[in-house]
């Protein structure tokens, strides 16, 4: 029964946490208010600006910063021992994770839909947005060169989840012409499409689709990776309401629908045991310990600072800030809503970790197969967990959570194929929402970095010559154009990860595309790093609003000191995983993007700490 109270008592924190903590910032802070113009409306273009429903919206943001991070951070971090993993999630998505995604859209929308990188410029100092927006393209690159391989790594893992990713394609597609174009009702076409996506699940493996499946999962992974980028390239082109939007939609419903459901087995698991074996239901009992004690043996990492950027997304994640202020900000038709969307997205979240940790800790006990075994209770969490190098592997946390979840889905009287290909397409279709949202932010990134230059030139005009000829040329320049902005991002993904991870290696990371896991140690810590920076563009903007600032202090700090510490501690005393750092480890890449990340953070700090002076002056 701990299971099923965990599960119901985080249920009911989260949902008085956002009527009340989530509803006093919205009220009394931030002051949102119906009579404030949206970005969506005042510059709505049809393309990025445009007025939408907020469920659509809450899909698109909810999926977006989702990704697999929810599921693998947890399924890894389990190993300190559920209870920290637990406390992390809960506290850090109510009083960091959401405030921090809640404010950054906020400022964006109160400063025409930029992103908090453009707004670093105005409300800190004109370098720190330069500053912002290079650490911004460092951490969208990897993030762009490793989730061609996820999604790839997926497919290979669960075939069966292939034919169901494609069709939401063409049926995002449709909903977006009827809905945006018709003027539909969006309540029947969700309905239809909803169930031709479980309909694609049941049978999407079957007969030819089943050998449809098979091939396209033995597809060399940079092949996947070529196929995922350009599928980027025209999802972050085309306006939002023709695919990004309704794709995003109806995978939220599949997958809000799918948690649901697991819930329900979990509750079903929790009162009268799990699916039968040999007849016997067996009970669903947390079978990993709370605190983990062999810390040695399992060759475990320091839970200070590591536990804290294991689990990101869940609790708090710097990317949050991106899609926040860089798509949701410009699509948001009216300013209360964004509670709803950033507060109550982040929320979601954070229950969807606490799902992944019950699947990983008492799930996986109901019965796992190991090879020719087939494992139950603490003999299944031992062989799962056995340490850290061989529970570190993206297939191996993966796992840990599918089969805990279709665990929960089988004590309902789901079959164990369909449960295993429901969860599969759970995780690819996280993933793929992730990498086209990632590629329409890089590419807001790399035309704020070409309109620097663009800045530069005119910088010694006059006002308001000054504004209307940038403006003029931001509009007009060919550094500027979308298109050439997307391929390039396309392009700095594609040849990272074209270099093979480990050269001359077997398997996955010896083929070409696996390469953006030579850089993948960097982003735990800088992912982190960049949440702290967006916290401190956020204070910056309510100080000078003159608003309330006591309850962001202590998770600034805690943002911007935490990565740090984990970064440096990689660098010169001990990576994750080994017991020599990357000096001692000779890995020059990660030492050197490593150290000008965090000499980057030291100058945006410093710049900070400058103009906090002069506006603590200016207040007096």
């Amino acid at each position: 029964m701990t299971t099923l109270a965990i599960a119901l008592g985080a249920l009911i924190f989260y949902l008085i946490a956002y009527n009340t903590y989530g509803k006093w910032l919205g009220q009394k802070v931030f002051r949102l208010s119906k009579d404030c113009v949206a970005p969506s409306v005042e510059f709505e273009d049809g393309n990025d600006y445009v007025p939408t429903k907020k469920g659509i919206v809450f899909g698109h943001h909810f999926t977006s910063i989702a990704g697999t991070g929810p599921i693998v951070g947890p399924a890894l971090a389990v190993m300190w021992g559920w209870l920290p993993a637990l406390l992390w999630v809960l506290i850090g998505s109510v009083f960091i994770g959401a405030v921090h995604d809640f404010g950054a859209l906020v400022v964006s929308m109160r400063n025409k839909g930029k992103t908090v990188g453009d707004i670093a410029g105005n409300v800190i100092a004109p370098r720190v947005r330069i500053l912002f927006l290079l650490v911004l393209l460092i951490a969208l690159s990897i993030v762009l060169a490793i989730f061609g391989l996820v999604i790839a790594v997926v497919f290979r893992l669960f075939p069966q989840s292939i034919t169901p990713c494609l069709i939401q394609i063409p049926l995002a597609i449709a909903i977006g012409f009827f809905v945006h174009r018709k003027g539909l009702n969006i309540l029947i076409p969700s309905i239809i499409a909803l169930g031709l996506m479980y309909l694609s699940v049941v049978f999407g493996n079957q007969g030819i689709l089943a050998d449809f499946n098979m091939t396209l999962s033995g597809w060399p992974v940079m092949t996947w990776v070529t196929i995922l980028l350009l599928y980027s390239y025209v999802a972050s082109v085309l306006p939002v309401w023709a695919l990004l939007q309704p794709r995003d939609y109806i995978n939220s419903l599949q997958l809000i629908s799918a948690l649901a459901l697991v819930v329900i087995g979990l509750f079903v698991a929790g009162i009268w045991g799990g699916a039968p074996i040999d007849g016997i239901r067996p009970p669903l009992e947390i079978v990993a310990p709370a605190i983990e004690k062999s810390v040695t043996a399992k060759q475990l990492p320091l839970i200070f600072p590591f536990l804290f950027v294991t689990i990101a997304c869940g609790a708090v994640s710097g990317f949050h800030c991106l899609v926040s202020s860089g798509t949701s900000s410009k699509q948001l038709k009216c300013e209360t809503e964004a509670r709803f969307v950033g507060y109550g997205s982040m929320l979601t979240e954070g229950f969807l970790a606490v799902l992944v940790i019950l699947a990983c800790v008492a799930g996986l006990g109901l019965g796992l197969t190991k090879g020719d075994e087939f494992l139950t209770g603490t003999a299944a969490w031992n062989a799962q967990y056995s340490d850290w190098a061989s529970s570190t592997g993206l297939a191996a946390k993966i796992n840990a959570f599918v089969t805990g979840s279709s665990n929960f889905l089988q004590a309902l009287g789901i079959s164990s194929t369909f449960a295993k290909a429901l969860m599969g397409v759970f995780v690819a279709s996280f993933a793929a929402t992730t990498l086209d949202s990632a590629c329409r932010l890089q590419r807001y990134v790399v035309q704020e970095l070409a309109g620097c230059f663009i800045d530069f030139k005119f910088r010694k005009l006059p006002e308001p010559e000054q504004s209307v000829k940038t403006l003029a040329a931001r509009k007009s320049s060919w550094i500027t154009n979308k298109h050439v902005c997307t391929i390039a991002a396309c392009l700095i993904a594609w040849w990272m990860a074209s270099l093979p991870a480990v050269p001359g290696a077997t398997g996955v990371f010896g083929q070409p595309g696996s390469g953006g896991v030579i850089l993948w140690p960097l982003f735990g810590a800088t992912n982190q790093l960049l949440g702290g920076l967006a916290f401190l563009v956020i204070l910056f903007w309510m100080r000078r609003k003159k608003m309330p600032i006591w309850f962001i202090v202590i998770p600034t700090f805690f943002m911007l000191i935490l990565p740090a510490w984990a970064m440096l501690y990689q660098i010169f005393v001990a990576a994750i995983g080994s017991d020599q750092s990357w000096i001692e480890q000779e890995r020059w890449l990660l030492v050197g993007i490593g150290s000008a990340t965090i000499l980057l953070e030291i100058w945006m700090i410093a710049e900070a700490l400058v103009s906090w002076k002069k506006l603590q002056a200016s207040n007096n």
